[in-house]
């Protein structure tokens, strides 16, 4: 379990690292089509795919999806990124893109800070 869990970790790390050095920016292969949050991302199990062919149940984000959002097209979308329960969804359909990718770097943070807290407690101090 400790295995899954800090594979989570690098996986999240490694978004995070997409999303600061500005990853999701305009494709060169296709410069009018804006870059979906998550989906257009390595650490998406579809990327580059048109259709669909791993189910999302797969992903490592899917534990995040709330039930009643997880029969969505994008379903990592739907992720409450704040105590407002605001989502990569709402914020994106409200046309601010900038706001989305806050929350969502946000999010990333301190998530990534909890899971590192958790795998610490599940491991034992190395005996001196």
């Amino acid at each position: 379990m400790a295995d899954d869990l800090q594979d989570m970790i690098e996986q999240l790390k490694l978004e995070r690292g997409i999303l600061r050095d500005g990853g999701y920016g305009r494709s060169v292969r296709t410069p009018t089509k804006a870059e979906r949050l998550f989906r257009d991302s390595v650490t998406c199990l579809n990327v580059g795919q048109e259709v669909q062919r791993h189910p999302c149940t797969d992903c490592l984000l899917w534990e995040f999806v709330p039930d009643e959002h997880q029969e969505e097209d994008i379903p990592c979308h739907h992720i409450p990124l704040n105590s407002d329960h605001e989502t990569i969804a709402a914020l994106e359909d409200r046309g601010d893109r900038e706001a989305a990718e806050k929350a969502l770097l946000v999010w990333l943070d301190s998530t990534i800070l909890r899971l590192e807290k958790e795998l610490a407690e599940r491991i034992p101090p190395p005996s001196r």
